[in-house]
C-alpha cells in the first residue's frame, strides 16, 4: 500500500436533498455541484493522490461527504457511527473500500463518530463534541488510535456542525481555524483564519495545500508564506455545510 490513496464518492442527483443543520436551506444545482465535484478530484490526482472511487451512491443524499464515514489512523480504519440514521447506509460501501486497501478494519460500537469531528496532526488526534459526536465515540476512539501511538484531545465546539468546520492543520502541524467555535484552551495554538472558509484546508503534501474558491484571504495568504496553494469552487457542497475536507478520505 505503498502509494497515496484519495477515497471520493460521486454527489448523488439528490444532492439538494442532504442534511442541513446550521444554516438556512438553498437550493442546489445538481449539476454544476457534479463539475466541481470533478474539477476537486482532479486536483486531488494533480497533487499525486490516486483516486479510488466508492460505489455510487445516488439514493443517498449526503454520500458524497465521505470523510465522515471514516478514521483512517496509519494503517487502522474506524468505521464512524452516524447519529441521523438517514447516514446509516453510507457506511457498508466505506466498510468493503478499506478492507480492500488492506487496512484494518474496527467500529464504533458505542455512542455517535462522525469522522469530520477528528482531526489528526502528528501523534495527537483532536475529536470535537458536538451534535454528530459524542463522549461515548470518543472514549472508544481514544483506546482505538492508542494502538497506534496517537494521544487524544477531546474539544468541545461552539454551534458548529463538526471540528474541521472550525478548524484544520497546515503540513506544519500548526492549526488554523475560527476561535470563536472552539474550545482553545484545549489547543497548543490556534492561527485565526482570515475568513471562516480559511479554517478548511486539505494537506497534499509537504509544502501542497488544498482550500475552497470561498477563502480567497487564506489562499493569498498561504501562498505568500511559501505554500503551493491549490483553489477549488465547491459552492454547491458549501450549501450544504460541507468544505474541502468532507468530500476525501486520504490515506497516505
Amino acid at each position: 500500500m505503498g502509494e497515496r490513496t484519495a477515497l471520493v464518492r460521486r454527489p448523488s442527483p439528490r444532492l439538494g436533498d442532504g442534511i442541513v443543520t446550521h444554516i438556512e436551506r438553498r437550493p442546489v444545482d445538481a449539476a454544476l455541484a457534479a463539475r466541481q465535484h470533478e474539477t476537486y478530484v482532479a486536483a486531488l490526482e494533480s497533487a499525486g493522490w490516486r483516486v479510488r472511487w466508492l460505489p455510487p451512491a445516488d439514493d443517498l443524499p449526503d454520500g458524497v461527504f465521505v470523510e465522515d464515514t471514516v478514521v483512517v489512523c496509519d494503517d487502522l480504519a474506524v468505521l464512524g457511527r452516524p447519529r441521523v440514521p438517514e447516514r446509516v447506509e453510507e457506511i457498508p460501501s466505506m466498510e468493503g473500500t478499506v478492507a480492500e486497501l488492506g487496512l484494518e478494519v474496527t467500529r464504533i460500537d458505542e455512542g455517535f463518530l462522525d469522522g469530520g469531528d477528528v482531526l489528526q496532526v502528528g501523534n495527537t488526534v483532536y475529536a470535537g463534541r458536538s451534535a454528530r459526536t459524542n463522549e461515548d465515540a470518543i472514549c472508544q476512539l481514544t483506546r482505538q488510535v492508542a494502538t497506534r501511538g496517537r494521544r487524544l484531545v477531546p474539544v468541545a465546539l461552539n454551534d458548529c456542525l463538526h471540528l474541521k468546520t472550525a478548524m484544520t492543520a497546515l503540513p506544519d502541524g500548526s492549526l488554523i481555524g475560527v476561535p470563536e467555535l472552539v474550545d482553545t484552551s484545549a489547543l497548543p495554538y490556534l492561527r485565526v483564519a482570515q475568513e471562516s472558509a480559511g479554517a478548511h484546508v486539505v494537506v497534499l503534501g509537504e509544502k501542497q495545500v488544498l482550500v475552497g474558491a470561498s477563502a480567497p484571504r487564506t489562499a493569498d495568504q498561504l501562498t505568500a508564506e511559501g505554500y503551493d496553494v491549490t483553489v477549488v469552487d465547491i459552492g454547491e457542497f458549501e450549501k450544504l455545510e460541507g468544505c474541502v475536507t468532507c468530500l476525501s478520505v486520504l490515506v497516505p
